[in-house]
Formats: structure tokens, C-alpha cells, sequence
């Protein structure tokens, strides 16, 4: 790297909620103030892959969202860090020199409120100010952004995800949740109903919320687009699998082997089994035009770009 330094920070940043996205404000207002670089250090897989897999939690962003997420940021360079058994052994002091200093040509560190690293996460806020003072560069935290009078976190919203508090999530995020996935190829069961659907390969360790039918927006390659999802299984075709399909309306298209954003966007009903294909057909009209009816009523920008929350 130039002799310009960086403004730093560090963390697994699953989610890139509002409260990574004041972290990452702070350290590109410094950075543009100083003359130096702005940089988020990173890792892959998340640490509790590798250290504790039973207590790791699953995904709010996969690799792919959360660099797309990170994108949106006024952050210049992202540096993603292999984490494995040697990375997490490492010392807070031996990160710092080795991976800041060194690799980062780090000249200040800012980290949020409950940040920890290195081995047993001992690398907490009074360590890394003492190593600061030590090494000569300032390290400072940023509080928390609190909504409704708490801290926004991953934990809280992994549990709104999971609970199903699609808006609440959404609050904390500063964005729709989603899932960036490719289109893979099904049995083309939609097409017999008169509702042909994409259907999505989710990375297995996305969380989910429940199970059910959604009004949901989708972004692929020909732009964006409104549509109902079905998550989980088809009890009317009885094939048990678990699957996530989605209708869009008014395309008519390919898009196999393409990638594609779909956002939740509000729950229709829950998935349930039909007498036939002619009932099941009527409710997914009937679907069709509840989500039809919210996205409008919504007044949803479907040309708005994919962007970081204000």
C-alpha cells in the first residue's frame, strides 16, 4: 500500500445493519478528512464456523449480500480475511501488528460498542486502547444506534427474521431482508398451474423467515420486478420438499442460471394443501392480486437501485 494509512475497522458485520453503517460513515468521514484510505477488515467463514460450529448462528447476509451491502457504503476497500484455526488463535497484539499495521497501514481504529476479536475475543475495547497507546494510533468506538430505545444488533434481528417481524427486521437493516441466489432449474409445476416461478438455490446457511406465502420484490437482469414467493414445502403436489419459488408479474422470460435479489416484502398466508390444481389456482390468483394490491398501495419504487440506508 501508498504511504497515504488507513482509517480501520473490524468485524464480521453479518447483516451490514444501520449500526455497521454508522461505523462505516465514521471511518469515511475520517478518511476524507485525513487524506487516507477508509478499510473494512473482515473475515469468512464467521468465526463461530470455525471455533464453536454448534453455537454458530445462521447467515443474515451470505458473502455475496454482505460485499454487495458493503458496496452501497462510502468505504473505499474491503479486506476479507480467511478465517480458520490459525486466525483464531492469534492474539489481539499479534492481529493488530501483523494484519493492521502492517498488511493495513493502519493510522486510527474505529470499532462499534461490542466489538471483540482475536483469540477468546480478548480483544475488547480496553485492550485495543492500550494497544493503541502503545503503538501510537487512536482507537475509537461508536455508540450504538438505537431504535425504540435499543441498541440494533445481528442477534436482534436474526430473532425478528426468525419470529417473522418482517418490518421490524427491516427497521434495523435500514433495507427490505433478502436473498441473493441463483435460479436453478424445477419440475415446472407453475407453468402447468398458469403461474410460472423461478426457483431460487439458497445457500444452506441463509436464515429464513417462516414458512409461508409472500408479496415479495424481486431484481434480476431485466430489471425489477413485484411477485408472491412460496416458501417451503407443496403439500398439494405432496412432494415434501422445501423449496423457494417465486412468481413475477409481468415477465415473461429465462432467467436459469442467472442471479437474482428477492426482498420479503409483507406475509399473504400460510402454505396449506388444496383439492386440486383448479383450487390451488384460484388462490394464487387470489394471491396475485393481494400482493398486487400492497405493492401498490405501498407505492414501491420498482426502478429504485439496490442502496445504503440514510
Amino acid at each position: 500500500m501508498s504511504g497515504r494509512g488507513s482509517v480501520v475497522t473490524v468485524g464480521t458485520f453479518d447483516g451490514v445493519h444501520v449500526g455497521h453503517h454508522a461505523v462505516l460513515r465514521e471511518i469515511a468521514t475520517r478518511a476524507e478528512a485525513t487524506g487516507r484510505r477508509s478499510m473494512l477488515v473482515t473475515f469468512e467463514p464467521h468465526p463461530l464456523d470455525v471455533v464453536n460450529p454448534a453455537a454458530a448462528p445462521p447467515r443474515l447476509t451470505t458473502a455475496l449480500e454482505r460485499l454487495e451491502a458493503v458496496a452501497t457504503s462510502a468505504v473505499e476497500r474491503m479486506l476479507v480475511l480467511k478465517f480458520d484455526q490459525a486466525m483464531a488463535t492469534r492474539s489481539p497484539d499479534e492481529f493488530v501488528d501483523r494484519v493492521l499495521l502492517e498488511h493495513c497501514d493502519m493510522r486510527e481504529l474505529v470499532i462499534g460498542h461490542d466489538h471483540g476479536f482475536g483469540r477468546g475475543r480478548t480483544g475488547d475495547v480496553q485492550t485495543l486502547q492500550a494497544l493503541g497507546r502503545a503503538r501510537g494510533f487512536p482507537v475509537d468506538v461508536v455508540a450504538p444506534v438505537t431504535i425504540d430505545g435499543n441498541p440494533v444488533s445481528s442477534t436482534a434481528i436474526r430473532r425478528a427474521v426468525a419470529g417473522g417481524d418482517l418490518a421490524g427486521a427491516a427497521r434495523q437493516l435500514g433495507r427490505r431482508y433478502s436473498v441473493s441466489a441463483m435460479v436453478r432449474h424445477g419440475e415446472q409445476r407453475g407453468r402447468v398451474v398458469g403461474f410460472p416461478t423461478i426457483n431460487l438455490d439458497v445457500p444452506a446457511r441463509k436464515l429464513l423467515p417462516p414458512d409461508g406465502v409472500y408479496a415479495a420484490i424481486v431484481e434480476t437482469p431485466a430489471g425489477r420486478f413485484g411477485g408472491m414467493m412460496n416458501q417451503g414445502h407443496r403439500p398439494t403436489f405432496d412432494d415434501g420438499r422445501r423449496l423457494i419459488e417465486v412468481h413475477l408479474f409481468g415477465f415473461a422470460g429465462e432467467l436459469y442460471d442467472r442471479w437474482v435479489r428477492v426482498e420479503w416484502f409483507a406475509p399473504l398466508r400460510e402454505i396449506r394443501r388444496f383439492d386440486g390444481v383448479a383450487a390451488l389456482r384460484q388462490q394464487l390468483e387470489d394471491d396475485r392480486l393481494r400482493a398486487m394490491a400492497m405493492l401498490a398501495d405501498a407505492r414501491v419504487d420498482l426502478d429504485a437501485p439496490f442502496a445504503a440506508p440514510e
